[in-house]
C-alpha cells in the first residue's frame, strides 16, 4: 500500500462532540497521526451518542473517532496544562471546538503555544467564530444551521422549517476546518510559522447559500421553502412507479429533457413551447410533473429506471443503509469498508473519501477505547517515566 499522504504530521485533538471531531476524522483518514486527548472521568460525549447501542456502545462512536488515539488528560488541571504543552511542542496541528476563550483560560492561548512551537497551526471551530459579538455565546450545529441560512429553505411551504437528519451545520464546518487547516499547512511550509484557523458553524452554513445574499441584495427576491424541488428547476423531482416505489429524475437541461421525451416516447415535448426551454420549463413545473409522473406510474421501478439509464437520462433510486449494502456499485468502489471492532466484530461504515489515485486515504482502525493509548503518548512521546505516569494516574489527571 502506498504512503498515507498525511503520514508526517501529528494532530492533537482536544474537540469532542463533532465539529472538532470531524475535522479530525478527515485528516486521521489521510493518515495523520491523531491523538485525541480526553477527559478522564468520561471522554468524549460521543461515546455516547447514537440512537441504536449494541452492547450498551455506541455505533457512532467507532466512525468518528475512527483512526484516532486516545490519551486521557484533566486539561482543567496545571498537570494537565503542562502536560499538553509538551505534547504540543511536537506536534503540526492542534484541533479544539470549545467555546472562545477556553484555552486561554487554561493557559493554552494561541501565544503561549507559538512560543513552544511556531509552526504550529490552531484550528479553531465553534458556532459564531473567535470574534464578534456573539462570538462568547453557546453555539451548536442547530443554531448555526438557523443563522446561515439553510433551516429557512429546508421544508415544504407553508410549514415551519425543517433540518436535516444529520449534523450538517458541524459536518460543513469540520469540513471547511479540514479545508483551512491544509491551506495553514501549505503556508507554513513557505513560512515557517503556524496560524488560527477559525471555522465557524454559521459561515460555513452560509458559504453553501449559492446567490441566496445577491439574490436578496440585488433582485428583492427571498429564497423560501419550497419541498422537494427547487423553484424553476424542472424537472427535477421524485416520481411514483407502478409498483409503489420512488425515482428521482433530473432532466432539467434542454439536451437531457430531450432525451427523457424520447424515453416517455412523447419527442414532441421537447418542441412544445410551455416546455422547450429551461425557463419555459420552470414555469410549467406542475403541469410537467403531472406529465412524467403519469408515464411513471405505468412502469415498474427497475423497468423504468433501465428505460431512463440507456436513454441517458440522470434517474436514481432514493438509497437507504440497506440499499447501499446490497449496490454493486458501492461494492465495486469500496465506498463502504469493514472495520475490525471488539464489541461489533466486522463493522461496516463508509470509506474514505475523496479517493486519491497514487496515495489514497484508509480506514485503518474504529474509534478507540477511552485512554488506550495513555501510556504510549505520555510515556513514548513526551517521554514521562514511570514514577511520573503513577503519580499523574493517581491524582486523575491522566
Amino acid at each position: 500500500m502506498s504512503e498515507l499522504p498525511l503520514s508526517d504530521l501529528r494532530v492533537i485533538e482536544l474537540g469532542q462532540l463533532l465539529a472538532g471531531p470531524f475535522c479530525g476524522q478527515l485528516l486521521g483518514d489521510f493518515g495523520a497521526e491523531v491523538i485525541k486527548v480526553e477527559d478522564p472521568g468520561r471522554g468524549d460525549p460521543m461515546r455516547e451518542w447514537g440512537r441504536e447501542k449494541p452492547h450498551g456502545k455506541s455505533l457512532w462512536w467507532p466512525v468518528v473517532a475512527r483512526n484516532k488515539l486516545s490519551a486521557t488528560c484533566d486539561l482543567r488541571s496545571p498537570d494537565g496544562q503542562a502536560l499538553l504543552r509538551q505534547l504540543l511542542s511536537k506536534a503540526d496541528v492542534l484541533v479544539e471546538n470549545f467555546r472562545p476563550g477556553t484555552l486561554e483560560r487554561w493557559g493554552l492561548s494561541p501565544e503561549t503555544l507559538w512560543e513552544v512551537n511556531p509552526g504550529l497551526v490552531i484550528t479553531r471551530v465553534t458556532g459564531y467564530g473567535q470574534t464578534g459579538p456573539y462570538a462568547p455565546r453557546a453555539g451548536f450545529g442547530a443554531i448555526g444551521e438557523a443563522m446561515g441560512g439553510i433551516r429557512y429553505v429546508m421544508g415544504e411551504p407553508g410549514s415551519p422549517p425543517v433540518r436535516a437528519g444529520i449534523s450538517l451545520g458541524d459536518a460543513l464546518a469540520a469540513t471547511f476546518a479540514c479545508l483551512g487547516t491544509m491551506v495553514a499547512l501549505h503556508h507554513r511550509q513557505r513560512s515557517g510559522r503556524g496560524q488560527v484557523v477559525d471555522s465557524a458553524i454559521y459561515e460555513a452554513v452560509l458559504a453553501m447559500m449559492e446567490s441566496l445574499i445577491p439574490e436578496w441584495a440585488v433582485a428583492g427576491y427571498q429564497r423560501e421553502r419550497t419541498g422537494a424541488v427547487l423553484p424553476n428547476v424542472s424537472p427535477s423531482n421524485v416520481y411514483p412507479t407502478g409498483d409503489g416505489d420512488l425515482v428521482l429524475i433530473a432532466a432539467n437541461q434542454d439536451s437531457v429533457f430531450g432525451r427523457l421525451s424520447a424515453v416517455m416516447d412523447q419527442p414532441g415535448l421537447a418542441a412544445d413551447p410551455r416546455f422547450a426551454t429551461h425557463s419555459a420549463r420552470g414555469a410549467a413545473m406542475t403541469e410537467l410533473d403531472s406529465l412524467i409522473a403519469t408515464w411513471t406510474s405505468t412502469l415498474p421501478a427497475e423497468d423504468l429506471l433501465a428505460r431512463l439509464h440507456e436513454g441517458g437520462v440522470p434517474a436514481g433510486r432514493i438509497f437507504k443503509a440497506a440499499d447501499m449494502l446490497a449496490d454493486p456499485h458501492f461494492a465495486a468502489r469500496q465506498a463502504i469498508v469493514t472495520v475490525p471492532h471488539p464489541d461489533f466484530g466486522d463493522l461496516p461504515m463508509h470509506n474514505v473519501a475523496p479517493k486519491l489515485s497514487a496515495t489514497p486515504g484508509s480506514v485503518r482502525t474504529a474509534g478507540p477505547a477511552l485512554g488506550e493509548h495513555s501510556e504510549q503518548v505520555w510515556g513514548g512521546l513526551v517521554g514521562l517515566g514511570p514514577d511520573e505516569l503513577a503519580r499523574l494516574r493517581a491524582a486523575g489527571v491522566i
